[in-house]
């Protein structure tokens, strides 16, 4: 059975910083892409990061880029999330997601296979 178990959120202030991990059991983890996602408040669930097999190739959301780096580290099955420069507009539940196919659309949610529970990120003014 494939699970996918976030850690790391809370809440911080605006201009802190926050690391999420992700940790996956139940597939071959090097055989898989990974991303992150984040749904706010009333919004829909949305793109934030990405990142390739060997963790060579990262993707972000505009809206992170600069202040977010996504990493792994396949010996341990784990994703991360580093958070810095956080601002109230990046408050959401945040899930990682496991994707083994070789399509382009990284940033859509429909081409993810297994998804976590999620984390709550609150970010204060």
């Amino acid at each position: 059975q494939v699970q996918l178990v976030e850690s790391g959120g809370g809440l911080v202030q605006a201009g802190g910083s926050l690391r999420l991990s992700c940790a996956a059991s139940g597939l071959t983890f090097s055989n898989y892409r990974m991303g992150w996602f984040r749904q706010a408040p009333g919004k829909d669930r949305e793109f934030v990061a990405a990142i390739s097999r060997s963790g060579g190739i990262k993707y972000y959301a505009d809206s992170v880029k600069g202040r977010f780096t996504i990493s792994r580290d396949n010996a341990k099955s784990t994703v991360f999330l580093q958070m810095n420069s956080l601002k109230p507009a990046d408050t959401a539940v945040y899930y990682c997601a496991a994707n083994n196919d070789y399509s382009v659309r990284y940033y859509s949610q429909s081409v993810y296979l297994y998804w976590g529970q999620g984390t709550q990120v609150t970010v204060s003014s």
